[in-house]
């Protein structure tokens, strides 16, 4: 069996699977509720791979949140009902704009991959510290066929982004349809969803194919991650982000930290 393929049937040693299985929950409960998961996730596989390409840790992050996305977008759409003429393009675009992110993922180092996500995540971070009542009221900017490009665009720049790099993207998201089209935070959150598992369906299109993926890692994180994006759905569902929004500042305050003194340190 070739190296690749053995790499990819294997699972890293107890702890470092246990940490990973927790990232994994945790991730799948942030996005659902307040998007970002991957900001969780994606750093803790950095961090906890050391050896791995850029390019597997992408597509293990991907086989593990698309669980998590189509989890918490099915537990969304039977209470909040999203728009079809914001999802539809939002979704469609953000497909194909993943498979462009994907393609080009190869071409970025792995120092500069630790820098551009620790940057995402300082950014993110920072805006739903400084920005704690965004979506509390619907403001709807858009109508008609301009709703429908604002949200088509969104998904495409957004889709690449994604399958380039990926960490943050849920929030991203979410900012783009409440702080551009006006939506409020639930409304935003369900159509987020649909959006995010476009995403990452495009962008394992790409990495499948490649043979990329750690395919038992990815799923055992995906089962964990269908947990968390199911219970943190009813979370946002039933008592909305305040509480979520707290656990998810701390966190990232953790993983900025640590992945900082990593980038320090390549430097």
């Amino acid at each position: 069996m070739p190296v690749a393929a053995a790499q990819a049937l294997e699972l890293p040693p107890g702890r470092t699977l246990v940490v990973l299985l927790v990232a994994a929950f945790l991730a799948g409960y942030l996005d659902a509720v307040v998007g970002g998961g991957g900001l969780v996730q994606l750093p803790m596989l950095l961090l906890m791979l050391p050896t791995a390409a850029p390019i597997q840790v992408l597509a293990t992050n991907k086989l593990s949140s698309i669980c998590g996305t189509v989890t918490s977008a099915v537990t969304y759409g039977r209470r909040v009902r999203p728009e079809l003429r914001t999802a539809l393009p939002l979704a469609l675009l953000a497909l194909a704009g993943a498979v462009g992110g994907a393609l080009s993922a190869k071409l970025i180092s792995k120092q500069s991959f630790r820098e551009i996500v620790l940057l995402a995540l300082v950014i993110v971070a920072s805006v739903i510290f400084l920005r704690p009542a965004l979506g509390l009221a619907p403001a709807p900017r858009f109508h008609g066929h301009r709703h429908v490009i604002a949200a088509g665009t969104s998904g495409l720049l957004i889709g690449w982004y994604d399958g380039a790099i990926g960490p943050g993207t849920g929030t991203f998201l979410v900012f783009a349809l409440v702080g551009l089209l006006g939506l409020d935070f639930l409304a935003a959150s369900a159509s987020a969803k649909i959006g995010n598992a476009a995403t990452n369906l495009g962008a394992l299109l790409v990495f499948v194919p490649a043979g990329a993926a750690l395919w038992r890692l990815g799923l055992a994180m995906g089962a964990c991650n269908v947990v968390g994006g199911f219970l943190g759905a009813r979370t946002a569902l039933a008592r909305g982000s305040r509480f979520v929004r707290v656990v998810f500042l701390v966190v990232a305050s953790a993983l900025i930290l640590r992945l900082g003194l990593q980038v320090a340190h390549d430097h």
